[in-house]
């Protein structure tokens, strides 16, 4: 992968991403620390994991080390339905800023991941921001569904994204 491929890619993760954030919207207030689905996340837990993700991910591809994102500390800081969309809201800026700095040279070089101290190539994890973001993705529409939401986006209407979450061009590297 080089940049103007990553490029596209991360076009197509803020449109996923825009669609994640209509779904977080979604959430009941009262319902963020439920378990509409036995045996999974809270509304927040997940939302807390995949955005994370989201942020340290493009942050690792940039400087060559992925830190870990304390999950814990930041669900202690989420006390309200506007804390968590505006975390999710955070994340999703620091890693488009960190997105900004991903050149051939941080997609060719490994990244050291807190994952049982596995490396890979910065090019093998920015694909890993997609995927595990559309993963959660499809459990958060099950738990919006499951808490009650009558319409939820179709998965491909990137159109009624915020302006944010929009594709924009890409001129070539």
């Amino acid at each position: 992968m080089n940049k103007q491929e990553f490029r596209s890619l991360w076009g197509h993760v803020r449109e996923v991403i825009g669609i994640g954030m209509r779904l977080a919207d979604q959430l009941p207030a009262d319902q963020l620390d439920s378990r509409p689905i036995q045996n999974m996340r809270t509304p927040k837990e997940l939302l807390v994991h995949v955005f994370g993700y989201v942020k340290t991910i493009p942050a690792g591809i940039v400087t060559g080390t992925m830190t870990e994102l304390d999950e814990n500390a930041a669900l202690a800081g989420i006390k309200t339905k506007d804390d968590l969309l505006r975390y999710c809201r955070e994340c999703y800026k620091t890693g488009d800023a960190a997105a900004a700095n991903i050149g051939d040279a941080q997609l060719a070089g490994m990244v050291k991941t807190p994952w049982g101290g596995m490396s890979m190539p910065g090019s093998a994890l920015a694909g890993v921001v997609l995927d595990e973001f559309v993963h959660h993705r499809g459990q958060l529409y099950c738990m919006v569904r499951a808490l009650g939401a009558k319409e939820v986006p179709m998965m491909w209407d990137f159109e009624h994204n915020a302006p944010e979450y929009r594709a924009v061009a890409t001129a070539s590297a």
